[in-house]
């Protein structure tokens, strides 16, 4: 046998028919194969051991029985063997032509815009993704909302009532507003009086097995309580006044 001699396959000795796009057609099927497509995921996640089969759990669940009712309204009775339906009726409406007509005639439909993540990814609706720029497009975008301007005024006229009450007081009880030095000086002096209670806090003994010193130890732990509260207080507050001593 030469070389050029194409050697036969068994459909050929059989005598069958072979098309010439066999091969195209196989390349054409592996091109256009898409991974997991028939196969499904290459794991698949396992039953949970709680979920095991019960007792009557397969079984079909009846529908509610219905109360018979003698003054329900019954069905329209079935027709006579004698009646006969009304045949014979044909429009002259030529519905082909009416169909092109409305067809050439009307707008065309604009397609819904669409986005794929990616190649072989699903679309979803452009218009609720995020994607495009509506918002900023919108006449109140970037305005401050009624409802704010509205709270903020509230605040406004609080504070101006809060203000006139303030001067009220200052002028009937002719209280006095401490300076930021006197505020400074009174801030550290209850620092310095709440060291001196914690130093003689610390100093107590570890074992309180008496009603005396229990007694201290209780005093001590409210005084710096209480001095911390002030402390606290005048921390927060820039403005103090203070009432003039007759």
């Amino acid at each position: 046998m030469s070389a050029d001699t194409v050697e036969m396959t068994t459909e050929q000795r059989a005598g069958r028919y072979i098309s010439i796009f066999k091969t195209s057609v196989k390349e054409d099927m592996q091109k256009h194969k898409t991974a997991m497509k028939t196969m499904g995921p290459p794991k698949v996640e396992v039953p949970s051991p709680k979920d095991f089969l019960k007792k009557h759990s397969k079984e079909k669940i009846l529908p509610p029985q219905k109360k018979f009712d003698r003054n329900e309204p019954k069905k329209p009775p079935v027709p006579l063997r004698t009646e006969h339906p009304v045949m014979g009726i044909q429009s002259e409406k030529n519905f082909i032509n009416t169909n092109a007509a409305d067809v050439i005639m009307g707008v065309a439909k604009k397609p819904k815009p669409i986005y794929v993540d990616k190649r072989t990814g699903d679309k979803h609706d452009l218009e609720t993704s995020g994607l495009v720029p509506k918002y900023i497009n919108k006449k109140d975008y970037g305005v401050t909302p009624e409802y704010i301007c509205k709270r903020n005024e509230e605040v406004r006229k609080a504070q101006e009532e809060y203000d006139n009450y303030i001067q009220e007081n200052l002028r009937k009880a002719a209280m006095k507003r401490l300076s930021d030095e006197e505020r400074e000086a009174v801030l550290q002096g209850l620092k310095k009086n709440w060291e001196e209670v914690h130093k003689e806090f610390q100093s107590l003994s570890v074992f309180i097995d008496s009603i005396p010193k229990k007694i201290r130890k209780q005093k001590l732990e409210e005084e710096m309580k209480q001095l911390e509260h002030d402390i606290g207080v005048i921390e927060k507050h820039k403005i103090i006044y203070i009432a003039n001593k007759k």
